[in-house]
């Protein structure tokens, strides 16, 4: 695995928009306000062409201009690190445009992004075998203040930071809107992360449990989108890493929890889940109730069979805050009380 080199002080971030652009509120106001803080800090910025574009379909501008200018900020030398201006809908048809063999032999360069963005995130880790990080896109770094998350996410791009806990609350329902572009996230809601161990041929809830392996994994939404496409190189990294197991990091945005367990179907049966020692998922954007079906059976029902730790409701995905997840690299992961502690093997 590769790990690119962290961010230097006065050294250079670059933005792109492979997915959406900030061309609308909040997101305008949030990613000039990021800039400027960031400037403030002593950073240089490098902004692409389609950071403030929004004439595209699901994404900010048309595949070709957003695969462009992703590969083009990936391979130059004029940036340190690149952030995702946001999430999206068809980032998918981004990368459709992207040479990854081009990326492959590029200098390793640390990308961060989460939700659409796993379409850059989970395959740099899987096709070009270079660490990413999965976590909050440009507009965030504009609130005021940041929330702690966000400067764990800036403090592991610095390379300062590799052991991560869980936040005290999360936020259910936001209150930044056009007028109110730089709140913080509006926390109310108790952090209590789930921990459920293999018992006989059932997941028991218990009050502490841990894992390690190799992280993997995104916004299923995206995942399974890719699965059994020329961009599946799953098979061959899961059994290149064997010797370290797989943690699969999985989290939801528009699926409901039938969704959520037809993914997690799909994915077991592509074979993606060989040699897999545990799973984190994240807290579900659309995870109500249907039919007798909750969203921790939607997983467990799956995630049962294979007899590993699953630790569920954890700060991760669209529901935040979220704690870096470093695609690719070896994590050691605790949980205890309702609370989640990860450290980062960078090997």
């Amino acid at each position: 695995m590769k790990y690119p080199k962290f961010l230097k002080e006065n050294g250079t971030i670059g933005f792109v928009a492979p997915a959406f652009g900030c061309n609308i509120e909040p997101y305008k106001s949030a990613f000039q306000n990021a800039q400027k803080k960031l400037k403030q800090m002593g950073y240089q910025i490098d902004v692409g062409p389609n950071c403030y574009e929004g004439c595209g379909i699901g994404i900010s501008n048309t595949p070709n201009a957003c695969g462009e200018e992703l590969a083009d900020y990936y391979c130059s030398k004029d940036n340190d690190i690149l952030i995702s201006c946001g999430g999206g809908e068809l980032m998918c048809e981004t990368i459709s445009r992207v040479d990854f063999d081009a990326l492959k032999t590029a200098e390793p360069k640390w990308y961060a992004g989460y939700s659409d963005n796993t379409n850059m995130t989970f395959l740099l880790a899987t096709i070009c075998d270079t660490a990413s990080l999965y976590g909050p896109c440009a507009a965030a770094y504009g609130m005021e203040p940041w929330h702690p998350s966000i400067s764990d996410m800036f403090d592991f791009l610095k390379g300062q930071k590799l052991t991560f806990e869980s936040y005290d609350l999360w936020e259910k329902e936001g209150l930044k809107d056009a007028e109110h572009p730089l709140l913080p996230y509006h926390c109310t809601e108790k952090t209590e992360v789930k921990i459920f161990m293999p018992k006989d041929d059932t997941m028991e809830e218990v009050s502490c449990g841990k894992m390690q392996g190799r992280l993997l994994g995104g916004c299923m939404d995206c995942l399974v989108n890719l699965t059994g496409t020329k961009f599946d190189k799953v098979k061959e990294f899961t059994e290149k890493y064997k010797e370290d197991g797989i943690l699969w990091f999985l989290e939801a945005c528009d699926l409901n929890v039938f969704s959520i367990r037809r993914a997690m179907w799909q994915m077991k049966e592509a074979g993606w889940f060989c040699h897999v020692k545990g799973f984190v998922i994240g807290r579900p954007l659309n995870g109500e109730e249907m039919m007798g079906l909750d969203q921790y059976e939607a997983v467990l029902g799956i995630a049962k069979e294979y007899k590993v730790p699953v630790f569920m409701d954890a700060d991760l995905g669209h529901l935040p805050p979220a704690m870096p997840f470093v695609t690719g690299s070896v994590a050691n992961i605790e949980g205890k009380d309702g609370k989640m502690r990860i450290s980062y093997e960078l090997r």
